[in-house]
């Protein structure tokens, strides 16, 4: 057996439209399929190229401690993209470990998504 890829990253949400609009708005993601589930919350599927974030909505979500990383071209842009559109930092941008040659310049920097997600971006 072989794994290949993570198919999808999932996050519990409290408020399903904002959520969506928060991906949407600040990171690009696109929504391109939702649906109720029989246990009672909804889903939806948001892509950013062959990457897929699924949200899924309760009411009374479990504890997320939980983040993701997104990579950018335009670092610098992008960080003053979401500061300026209020999006809160949880750390301020620093330089981080290469794991691969590719990355010896990168920085990264972590956000705060609607429910206390943690949105890492290296470039």
């Amino acid at each position: 057996m072989e794994f290949k890829r993570i198919d999808h990253v999932a996050l519990h949400v409290k408020d399903l439209a904002a959520s969506k609009a928060f991906y949407e708005t600040h990171f690009g993601f696109e929504t391109y399929f939702e649906h109720d589930v029989p246990a009672g919350f909804d889903i939806a599927y948001l892509r950013l190229g062959d990457t897929v974030l699924e949200l899924t909505g309760f009411a009374d979500p479990p504890v997320n401690g939980f983040h993701f990383c997104l990579e950018t071209d335009d670092f610098d842009g992008a960080v003053a993209a979401l500061k300026a559109a209020g999006v809160e930092v949880v750390q301020e941008p620093h330089k981080t470990a290469a794991r691969a040659p590719r990355e010896e310049t990168w920085r990264r920097v972590v956000f705060r998504g609607p429910d206390g997600e943690q949105v890492e971006i290296r470039g």
